[in-house]
């Protein structure tokens, strides 16, 4: 009698039956619906005008509490898909320079994305991505599609500016993608955007002397847009040569 086959490390776990398996998600929803209820009106660039100065102050007197506050905050509304990212990577630019300031946006938003991937992945997300693996279809070849393309399809969904954040915080989670596959391509992916919208928050300071509001289109404009999109290109690529060698098989 021969040993079962070893698990592939890519699949999703079995989730706990019952409610506990589905908290996680339940809470993440619970989370989401409050936190927009209560939270959307301090999210907004308005908000950030109003409390420079308290928390410029409050930085200056507490930079390690500060730090990691900002970092704990940005985790959670990403967890939660919260609205206000922008705002959090702009605070970010604003409160802590370029640098170390983008370190600290990437270290929120990326720590959000893989607490909620791994939230869904563990409830609702690891039944869908079986029942799609078992059902045949169409839904069965974009799962397998993914698997084979994984490390370029994950980095491109991060790259895209059209792709909205929380859409490529979820759908991975749903068809069962590899929970370090994930996180590694969303630290990498996320760095470029997060580089524009830290230098934009970096000169916030006479944005707000002249009573205006940042320019956020600069994201889709050619100098910016056009770079980014030759990165998804270019970590598309794999999955061209692939196409092409099996149509030659």
């Amino acid at each position: 009698m021969t040993d079962p086959a070893p698990p592939d490390p890519a699949d999703p776990p079995r989730p706990a039956r019952g409610l506990a398996g589905r908290l996680p998600l339940v809470l993440v929803l619970a989370g989401a619906i409050l936190g927009t209820v209560l939270l959307r009106d301090s999210l907004t660039f308005e908000a950030l005008a109003a409390n420079r100065e308290r928390l410029i102050a409050l930085r200056d007197a507490h930079m390690g509490l500060v730090v990691a506050g900002f970092v704990l905050s940005y985790a959670l509304a990403v967890a939660l898909s919260l609205p206000g990212g922008a705002i959090f990577s702009l605070a970010g630019g604003f409160l802590f320079g370029l640098f170390p300031g983008v370190v600290y946006n990437v270290a929120g938003a990326a720590t959000g994305a893989v607490a909620v991937f791994l939230a869904v992945r563990a409830g609702i997300g690891a039944d869908l991505a079986r029942r799609m693996a078992s059902g045949g279809g169409a839904a069965a070849r974009l799962q397998a599609g993914l698997r084979e393309n994984e490390w370029s399809v994950l980095l491109t969904m991060r790259l895209l500016p059209v792709v909205p954040f929380f859409v490529a915080n979820l759908l991975p989670a749903f068809l069962g993608a590899a929970p370090h596959r994930f996180a590694v391509t969303t630290v990498v992916g996320i760095i470029p955007g997060a580089l524009v919208f830290t230098s934009a928050g970096a000169g916030l300071g006479t944005v707000f002397a002249a009573g205006g509001e940042p320019d956020l289109s600069l994201v889709m404009a050619p100098p910016v847009l056009l770079p980014m999109l030759g990165l998804a290109a270019l970590a598309l690529l794999p999955v061209a040569v692939r196409a092409w060698r099996g149509r030659r098989a």
